[in-house]
């Protein structure tokens, strides 16, 4: 096999890299070996298209295949490389283009998510061998009670802010669980959205109102919510200080919190144009930084598991509480 891919012209094989796509699949297999299926999910790209590009790659002598079962999976081997080819793909590799190191930093983020998946579905494999109990399991009870049962760590004393409540989708969530629920929005379709689907709901108040100057009382919530709001708006620390506003303060452990979810950095620029975001997602420093300057104490930042199938960048959950009246603790970490 490698006397045959040593007489390969590296010019040959570095036509085959003006491929972008081809590029990326190098990364990502020089650090795991993944089946077409799993590429696919990495790349968001049909099948087809990903068996493709690996033919090419293998015809070039680039990456290697084996069978598992009915499986195959690919992987590029540095050390079964000729010496032109190798030292050609690590000054490729070292020198990526502007743009490349973002895109790759999420294929990473992906395959890691594919990985996981693969280790879940083994053990569920092992575990329906042993007593097929997750399966009665959701037979029995469906798949989301987790979810709702976890709802039940939440007081029923908290009145939340949902600050760019949308459709209500944490509106939804959260009123069954909880005093009250004020869902505001600057959009008045979003909120004409929100009440049809809260239609019933007793517990939920709908506010149309821009989030940089809330008509909502100082200290008169527990939680001020933002779910993918933050870029959508040109100064999120204008929002973030209306929400450290309107939270209760206290003692440290009794303040009232700041949730956001939203995306971690990411550089598809096309956001701007063809959603409106005015960022392109947040740095845990810069979350950070804007929570201080809202006058917020900023507590935790974790990035969410990402789902394979998900088309979006990954996201992020941060928290930050309002300061205490008499000045209080520092960061949790």
């Amino acid at each position: 096999m490698k006397e045959r891919l040593s007489d390969i012209p590296v010019a040959m094989r570095l036509a085959v890299l003006a491929d972008r796509t081809r590029l990326r699949l190098l990364r990502v297999l020089e650090g795991a070996e993944l089946s077409v299926g799993e590429l696919a999910q990495v790349f968001q790209s049909p099948q087809s298209t990903i068996s493709r590009h690996l033919k090419v790659l293998a015809d070039a002598g680039w990456i290697v295949r084996r069978n598992e079962g009915t499986a195959t999976f690919y992987r590029m081997v540095l050390d079964d490389l000729t010496t032109p080819a190798r030292a050609l793909w690590v000054t490729i590799r070292d020198q990526p283009a502007q743009g490349d190191r973002a895109e790759h930093t999420e294929d990473v983020r992906r395959v890691a998510a594919v990985l996981d998946e693969r280790r879940t579905d083994s053990q569920a494999y092992f575990g329906r061998v042993a007593g097929e109990w997750d399966e009665v399991r959701h037979e029995l009870f469906g798949t989301r009670f987790t979810l709702h049962a976890l709802l039940g760590l939440i007081s029923s004393s908290w009145v939340v802010a949902d600050l760019g409540c949308g459709t209500g989708n944490i509106a939804e969530l959260l009123a069954p669980v909880v005093k009250r629920v004020i869902a505001v929005d600057q959009s008045g379709p979003m909120i004409e959205a929100a009440k049809r689907r809260l239609k019933g709901v007793k517990n939920v108040e709908f506010v149309e109102s821009e989030l940089s100057g809330l008509p909502l009382a100082s200290g008169s919530v527990d939680v001020a919510a933002f779910g993918l709001v933050l870029h959508h708006l040109p100064k999120p620390e204008a929002a973030l200080k209306e929400a450290a506003r309107i939270l209760r303060t206290g003692a440290p452990e009794v303040s009232g919190r700041v949730l956001v979810v939203d995306m971690v950095r990411h550089d598809r620029s096309e956001y701007r144009h063809l959603m409106g975001h005015q960022h392109l997602g947040f740095s845990r420093e810069d979350v950070e930084s804007r929570f201080e300057l809202a006058g917020l104490v900023p507590m935790t930042f974790r990035e969410l598991p990402v789902d394979p199938d998900a088309r979006g960048p990954g996201l992020f959950v941060a928290t930050a509480r309002a300061a205490a009246a008499s000045g209080g603790a520092g960061r949790q970490k």
